[in-house]
């Protein structure tokens, strides 16, 4: 099958691409000049210089309707309550989707996020209803909508991916379990945290990667999936099995930061969705 993904350079797009290369997919990846470096070259890899503005029918090999979009790319996080998403990233995002939609590209897929369902605890399925309290999820909510209504006058297939919490080489260095490594790696006494008890719900980004690929391709799905483990975990059980299974050893200073204020304190994902459509 022909893709054109997004965000390929990022912590969760290398990974998408390494699991579309294994299924023997061809790819063309929209990345920023000075992206490219980031990427291997492959021979099922074409890089386009692109924006979220442009057109690219012009650039691809083959007819846009032979190709699945996997639209990842989103700037300016973590800083979740920057104006920027609503004021800037929301309608480049949905003008650059759009555009694709009107030049022939019938199968879309999108990454949203867990922050979508705002403070609500507990167990979430796909039918919570959503409730962002930051920009960021905001937009991200808004945009799904957006679509839909699009999908009114347009047809095309639009499957929405909620992802939740990840781990794996390569992620953010201001996620929490990198912050950790670069604290142990400083050679510092005490890792400084939360008292650790909120729940979380956490995935390997190589198994998400995988979930996403395969959803993308599923034929008749569309609408709205949770991607996620559906085992809520603490903090501190992150934290301690993690370095039991990497044998490390730090000091923890918990409760030296609040807990975050965007988060509920235990959430997870229902995974009865998920496991229907990808078989596990």
């Amino acid at each position: 099958m022909n893709f054109i993904l997004t965000g390929a350079t990022g912590f969760i797009g290398q990974n998408v691409i390494s699991q579309l290369l294994k299924d023997n997919h061809h790819i063309v990846a929209l990345v920023r000049p000075a992206s490219k470096y980031k990427l291997q070259t492959y021979a099922n890899i074409k890089l386009i210089d692109n924006n979220l503005t442009e057109a690219i029918q012009e650039a691809l090999p083959y007819s846009l309707e032979t190709y699945h979009l996997i639209h990842l790319a989103w700037d300016d996080l973590p800083n979740y309550h920057s104006m920027i998403h609503l004021e800037t990233h929301l309608m480049q995002h949905y003008f650059f989707i759009k555009k694709l939609i009107q030049q022939g590209i019938k199968d879309i897929t999108i990454t949203g996020t867990c922050f979508e369902y705002g403070l609500q605890n507990g167990l979430l399925t796909e039918k919570t209803y959503t409730d962002p309290q930051n920009p960021y999820a905001m937009a991200k909510d808004f945009l799904h909508k957006m679509l839909q209504q699009l999908n009114l006058h347009i047809p095309f297939n639009l499957k929405w991916l909620r992802l939740w919490y990840m781990f794996g080489i390569g992620q953010n260095t201001k996620s929490l379990l990198s912050q950790l490594q670069h604290a142990i790696d400083s050679g510092v006494e005490n890792f400084k945290m939360s008292n650790g008890e909120q729940l979380r719900d956490y995935l390997p980004v190589e198994q998400v990667a995988r979930f996403i690929v395969q959803l993308s391709c599923h034929q008749s799905f569309t609408g709205v999936v949770n991607v996620c483990s559906g085992k809520p975990i603490s903090i501190n059980k992150l934290i301690e099995d993690y370095l039991n299974n990497t044998q490390q050893t730090i000091k923890l200073d918990k409760g030296a930061y609040p807990y975050n204020a965007y988060e509920p304190m235990a959430f997870w994902g229902s995974v009865n969705k998920l496991l229907e459509l990808t078989g596990g």
